[in-house]
């Protein structure tokens, strides 16, 4: 039986908002992650992206704050990146709409004047702040944050947080809380690192966990073998039958990668924009608003972008460069099929990286079928199950294999 959220405990203001969001099914993190928000109880959510987790802690917390009758800043949601700052920041807003409580996003990348109208917000001009642990701690070495009314802190992608190298930065942070609070952590992963972060800031949490690091059902799933220098013409040659795919995002490893690639499709006239840290935050912001309202058809971005940005009807997503991290992977791939539609995710592996696709598909319980290049782009690399970090990584990321280093021949008859 579906879960709708007119069954959860939510004042009729919250509903009507709720509503006009058009939001009717619960999905299952928020199934089972409200009712115990609601009571109070500190938790850890395991989910992956695109399952609904935001509204998960947004909505229980909105309604807590309807029952407590405090002002100034009350809620504190710490995040990885600006742009998942601003992704949480506009659902707040839109659930928030009938209520009397107002956010304020606080993220790096802004001018003088986001600046005060932050410090403004911290000193209690905002009931709910959705910060990035860099920026927040700036304010807060200032001295004016006023943190004593904080009763929500909500930790989103903490996982993420960690990998970049804000442990330290959080701890500080929550230094700054009252000790009597509720805190909620959030992340895809539940590696060691998380359960010590958890250890430390949550009081006896309750654990719920839902698909975790498995793509979604809607996703169609393709693989290629590529060497290095046959992906630019790859991704070409995949966009000439993909005319009715209306948003495309490719994800590269590196920045110097998204640059090249987003210029060379610019001049085969795609309508195609880059997006990295290395551009200034208005960039990034106006390149995300082309992409999402559909001005740009295809985005080209670093691992900033797997996590950070909430886009409904992403047809496809390329992975120029195998992640790194095998979770990486359904983070990026997450991007298409959201809340239930179909998608597809094409991967190009080269030498260097078929140890990486190993660990991916022992994550996703699935041996995916390894396709060659067409003829006229030539054939990769050889498939090879077997294949360690230690055998590539002396020849260079990308290199074609050195004499007598491959099996040679086609692979088309030796698919898995």
């Amino acid at each position: 039986m579906p879960t709708y959220f007119t069954d959860f405990d939510f004042s009729d203001t919250l509903l009507d908002a709720i509503h006009y969001m058009n939001f009717k099914e619960a999905t299952e993190i928020q199934e089972k992650a409200i009712p115990h928000i609601l009571e109070g109880k500190d938790l850890i959510g395991c989910a992956q992206t695109g399952t609904g987790k935001t509204a998960a802690f947004v909505l229980p917390t909105l309604q807590l704050l309807c029952d407590e009758d405090n002002s100034g800043v009350q809620v504190l949601i710490l995040c990885p990146t600006r742009e998942l700052a601003v992704q949480i920041d506009r659902q707040v807003q839109g659930l928030a709409y009938f209520t009397n409580h107002n956010c304020h996003s606080v993220y790096g990348g802004r001018d003088g004047v986001d600046w005060a109208s932050e410090e403004r917000a911290l000193k209690g001009g905002a009931d709910i702040i959705i910060a990035t642990p860099g920026r927040l701690l700036a304010h807060i070495d200032r001295g004016y944050c006023k943190f004593s009314g904080v009763r929500h802190l909500i930790l989103d992608e903490a996982d993420r947080m960690l990998d970049i190298g804000f442990f330290d930065d959080i701890v500080k942070i929550i230094g700054q809380l009252p000790k009597k609070r509720q805190s909620l952590m959030f992340s895809a992963t539940m590696a060691d690192k998380i359960r010590k972060l958890a250890n430390q800031i949550l009081n006896n949490p309750l654990e719920v966990s839902v698909a975790v690091s498995k793509p979604a059902e809607g996703v169609t799933q393709e693989v290629y073998m590529a060497h290095e220098d046959q992906k630019n013409r790859m991704v070409k040659h995949l966009l000439k039958d993909k005319d009715l795919f209306q948003a495309i995002l490719i994800f590269c490893s590196t920045k110097k990668k998204v640059e090249q690639l987003s210029r060379q499709l610019k001049r085969s006239n795609y309508n195609a924009e880059g997006i990295s840290s290395d551009y200034a935050q208005k960039e990034r912001e106006e390149t995300l608003a082309g992409f999402r309202s559909g001005r740009t058809r295809i985005l080209v971005a670093t691992d900033v972008m797997s996590r950070g940005i909430d886009i409904k009807g992403i047809d496809l997503v390329i992975n120029y460069d195998v992640p790194t991290d095998a979770e990486d992977y359904v983070h990026r791939i997450g991007r298409t099929a959201r809340a239930k539609s179909k998608g597809m995710a094409i991967t190009f592996i080269c030498q260097e990286d078929m140890y990486r696709f190993v660990r991916i598909e022992e994550l996703i319980e699935r041996k995916l079928d390894k396709k060659h290049p067409p003829e006229h782009i030539g054939n990769g690399p050889e498939w090879d199950a077997s294949a360690k970090k230690s055998r590539y990584s002396s020849g260079g990321r990308g290199g074609r294999p050195q004499s007598g280093g491959g099996k040679g021949g086609s692979h088309r008859g030796n698919r898995r």
